[in-house]
């Protein structure tokens, strides 16, 4: 590995002052967790309640809480920062038609599905979320084209890894990735389900590790959602699809 030379381009990049920050906020957070671990708890804790997985009764935070603010932790961080800052989405723009694959190693494009409204992209939740993606579909289907894409994986068991969750290693090509994707189907998505490229353009160029919902229409979004976990929020794609029916 090259590093960066002293006083060189990358010295005083963007790159580098999220990996600055974040170095900063994980050693604070290591140090918080070890002083005040209880104060440290009940602010996990709250941002759990953003997701769903202090809501899952066999997920508990020591399954995950503790993992906060580990090496493992901050390298993940710092993939998704880094990786945002190749962010080609933006609402009322065109949406980048990014090539995907199906279940069957078929190569596409994400616009390919579309002829309506909406794309899901995804990682597999802690636990696998079910329920809101799926109401949406039922409801929604007669005026909206779904799709789920399933990017690379937040969780891997050899990466920032969870106790008591799904066994998934870091993808090292497509078949691994494809069969990873088949927890998803075992939980009836009710819509397309579509892999990501080892390159990983639909997660950088949408911005969408760990997870994120997009509204698109006409070639162009229309909605961008929050990234997951904390800022998943169905329940704003599916106040702009009542308006649509």
């Amino acid at each position: 590995v090259t590093l960066p030379q002293p006083g060189g381009p990358w010295l005083w990049s963007p790159g580098f002052w999220i990996l600055l920050y974040m170095c900063l906020c994980t050693a604070v957070g290591k140090i918080l967790m070890i002083l005040f671990p209880e104060a440290v708890k009940r602010h996990i804790l709250k941002l759990g309640q953003k997701s769903s997985m202090v809501r899952n009764s066999k997920f508990s935070y020591e399954n995950w809480g503790p993992t906060f603010f580990s090496f493992k932790y901050l390298l993940f961080v710092l993939k998704v920062k880094w990786k945002r800052l190749e962010d080609e989405a933006f609402e009322g723009h065109a949406a980048p038609n990014t090539p995907v694959a199906d279940l069957e190693g078929k190569a596409h494009h994400i616009l390919d599905f579309m002829q309506g409204e909406c794309i899901q992209t995804r990682k597999l939740p802690p636990m696998v979320k079910k329920g809101k993606f799926n109401k949406l579909v039922e409801d929604f289907n007669p005026i909206a084209d779904f799709l789920l894409i399933y990017i690379e994986e937040a969780h891997a068991t050899d990466g920032w890894a969870f106790k008591n969750n799904i066994v998934i290693k870091n993808h090292q090509n497509l078949e691994d990735r494809k069969r990873a994707a088949e927890f998803l189907l075992k939980k009836n998505p009710l819509c397309p389900v579509v892999v990501d490229t080892m390159e990983n353009l639909s997660s950088s160029k949408y911005a969408a590790l760990p997870e994120r919902l997009y509204l698109l229409r006409g070639g162009k979004v229309v909605y961008k959602g929050g990234a997951g976990p904390w800022n998943y929020h169905p329940q704003e794609i599916r106040a702009i699809l009542e308006k649509l029916k």
